[in-house]
């Protein structure tokens, strides 16, 4: 195979963003073929630009185009988070249906696309990232371009009978098979993608990970994705870390700590997390002034309505309980609307008794294995983690809850605060192996392994 030409919505171009997760896989893939990486620049103009912006660093070559204000408005802000997120993440009632933006959307894929097939070169293989670009393969093969393309899902697939809500189903999916290697998150997801073409769209299942549909065979599989799990380890040890586990020390005194960190997104199953917490501190009034909650929740998308709403909600749960459990000297909940570095996060895990991770659904979810690799075979703290998480599919060892049964969060809560070290010592071993052995080299490797075999 030649050079790797990644497309995703958001590129690396930016050194700081290369940091973790997504962008270090890409990155090595790329910088190891003399590879490209392709996206949106992070600019509006009034008018369909001309050229793209072309640079060089560490030899891989960025391709960066900008979105005119009308583009971002429909394919990004309406159809991408306003129809793709909400109906991938089971919201139907969030959705927002909209012709024109669909419209948008499949007319920024094309321009990507004749983007990526005016320097591809033959021998080259293209990389897909995500939900914005569900039709790149098919844009693809209308400019001409015949080699090899994969496209890797990171949020979850749903279930055929809540994707058919989508008034453009049949044409995405149609687009889809244009691919040659499919890649989900989860064993769930990739099962409701082959469901979906055969149900509903007169797919084979040929019996070797490969489905054939529209007079296309495609590989179908799922590629777990990990985190730099030695990095993540290694930075729950620098000054950074320890300087933010002495500064929450101060405020948690002999106090155990529950630490939640998620986006501020209505998949991630806050108020119902809020409303477990409150649950705890009504059904055992012996941990008021023992255990103190911090949920840091970064603010995102702030220009949709929905987002706005989620923020009002959280600001009121919180003084809620606050005011009915707070004491002069005790804040059970503090909600903080902000983000920190990897290196903070690392040290707050590792001061934690209890990592909360009970997303209303999630391809995957990192924050899991972060909070792993951060904690001390001497003094581990427990995961518990919601059973509609892709993660909840390989970190068995966790306590796995339903986010919406809040009576039942509350007692695992409880399980977790008072599991003798024994245990929690014995779970976080066997949690610790599994996210070292299917970290993001494994990942990376596992699906580009694939996409070459084509």
């Amino acid at each position: 195979m030649g050079r790797m030409i990644a497309i995703s919505n958001r590129t690396a171009s930016d050194p700081k963003a290369r940091a973790g997760g997504l962008a270090v896989a890409v990155w090595e893939a790329l910088k190891s073929s003399g590879g490209m990486w392709v996206g949106w620049s992070g600019k509006l103009v009034n008018e369909t630009p001309r050229g793209v912006e072309v640079f060089r660093d560490d030899g891989v070559e960025f391709v960066l185009t900008d979105l005119t204000h009308n583009e971002y408005e429909q394919y990004y802000l309406q159809y991408a988070n306003r129809v793709l997120w909400p109906i991938f993440h089971y919201r139907v009632d969030l959705a927002s249906f909209d012709h024109k933006a669909f419209a948008g959307y499949a007319q920024v894929n094309q321009r990507i696309a004749q983007i990526v097939g005016d320097r591809a070169e033959p021998g080259d293989a293209v990389w897909v990232h995500d939900y914005h670009y569900l039709l790149m393969a098919d844009c693809l093969r209308k400019v001409g371009w015949k080699g090899p393309i994969g496209f890797f899902l990171h949020i979850p697939f749903p279930a055929p009978e809540v994707f058919r809500a989508i008034p453009e189903h049949e044409w995405i999916t149609r687009a889809m098979c244009a691919y040659d290697v499919i890649g989900f998150q989860s064993e769930q997801d990739r099962q409701n993608f082959i469901r979906h073409l055969i149900e509903d769209n007169g797919g084979e299942d040929l019996g070797d990970g490969r489905i054939r549909a529209f007079d296309r065979t495609v590989k179908v599989a799922a590629y777990p994705i990990g985190i730099d799990a030695e990095g993540f380890e290694a930075a729950g040890d620098t000054e950074e870390a320890s300087i933010a586990a002495e500064k929450i020390g101060r405020f948690l005194g002999n106090r155990s700590l529950v630490i939640g960190v998620d986006r501020m997104d209505y998949s991630k199953g806050l108020p119902e997390r809020f409303e477990a917490v409150g649950q705890l501190f009504d059904d055992h009034p012996e941990l008021h002034g023992k255990v103190s909650v911090t949920q840091i929740a970064p603010p995102s998308r702030s220009k949709v309505e929905e987002y706005r709403e989620l923020r009002e909600q959280l600001d009121q749960l919180a003084g809620r309980i606050n005011g009915d459990y707070g004491d002069l000297d005790w804040i059970p909940l503090r909600y903080l609307a902000r983000s920190y570095t990897r290196e903070e996060l690392a040290g707050l895990f590792r001061v934690a008794r209890v990592g909360l991770v009970t997303p209303l659904r999630d391809g995957m979810n990192l924050v899991c294995k972060e909070f792993v690799m951060a904690q001390t075979e001497e003094d581990p703290g427990v995961l518990i983690l919601s059973e509609f998480a892709g993660a909840a599919e390989q970190l068995q060892s966790a306590l796995i809850v339903n986010p919406y049964d809040r009576e039942r969060v509350a007692e695992t809560i409880y399980t977790a605060l008072t599991m003798p070290v024994e245990e929690r010592r014995e779970r976080w071993q066997q949690l610790r192996q599994t996210v070292m052995e299917y970290d993001i080299g494994w990942w990376r490797n596992s699906y580009l392994h694939d996409l070459e075999a084509v």
